[in-house]
């Protein structure tokens, strides 16, 4: 559902019913340093400000896991001192961020293929996972070099090196089997999707967890999406009814299929 979501009414989001999963796709960044007469680094730098904003939010709406989509499968496309800038920027980010995120309780977890990284960024981020792998308060997800074909392919993949060893049948795999497979499937599926900067579309993030995700969508430019933008999207979250496809009382199938 497009939405600017500065609609008056907003309900008291301690009263809102709360999403367990939230997952942001952070558009914006280059757009934000444009408009401010900055280069463009400087909008990722204002991105990285975002995300502590929202995990505080988060925090304080009791939202178990937050995941930002960071570095997409495509982005390695971008100018080159764009990708390297990206790249330094995440190396900054959890050489200063994440003890303070182990002191806060929070388990920061990764998705996505980290081959591509340098291998200082890859024990970077190992390390950091290894540091908060107890904590409970609540979960950090950031997506790197990850796209949603590449999450299904590679999930696929396993299922098929399994049939080739002869230890299961092709006739087996089902959704469910599938789903085991793909990034973080041992969390809760994403119940609702934020995308700030004004595009309506998902851009090939967690295309299997979104299969009945809630969609919220901005104009609000990632750097300027604070804690009162995140409250609203979670007030608009609770303001929907959600179905999962089940049968309503008057016949008619949620998802708008006339009962046979």
């Amino acid at each position: 559902m497009p939405a600017n979501s500065s609609r008056s009414g907003d309900s008291d989001a301690s009263t809102a019913v709360t999403p367990r999963h939230v997952a942001i796709i952070m558009d914006g960044n280059n757009r934000w340093a444009k408009r401010n007469g900055l280069p463009g680094p400087a909008g990722h730098r204002a991105g990285v400000e975002a995300v502590r904003s929202v995990l505080r939010a988060c925090r304080n709406h009791s939202v178990q896991v937050l995941t930002v989509f960071a570095f997409s499968s495509e982005n390695w496309g971008r100018p080159l001192p764009e990708v390297r800038a990206l790249l330094a920027l995440l190396s900054r980010y959890l050489r200063n961020e994440v003890r303070e995120l182990d002191k806060d309780g929070i388990r920061l977890r990764f998705i996505g293929e980290r081959s591509r990284f340098s291998p200082r960024l890859q024990r970077l981020m190992q390390q950091s996972e290894r540091l908060t792998a107890s904590n409970t308060e609540a979960t950090l997800v950031i997506a790197v070099d990850y796209g949603g074909q590449w999450d299904i392919a590679q999930a696929a993949r396993k299922l098929a090196e399994r049939v080739a060893a002869g230890t299961m049948q092709a006739s087996e795999i089902t959704p469910a089997l599938l789903g085991r497979e793909v990034s973080a499937a041992d969390l809760p599926a994403p119940d609702l999707c934020i995308r700030t900067g004004g595009d309506a579309r998902i851009s090939n993030f967690m295309l299997w967890q979104f299969a009945y995700s809630e969609l919220y969508f901005t104009n609000t430019l990632w750097p300027d999406f604070g804690e009162l933008e995140f409250a609203r999207a979670l007030a608009d979250y609770s303001r929907r009814e959600r179905r999962f496809g089940v049968r309503e009382p008057d016949g008619i199938v949620a998802g708008g299929e006339l009962d046979a």
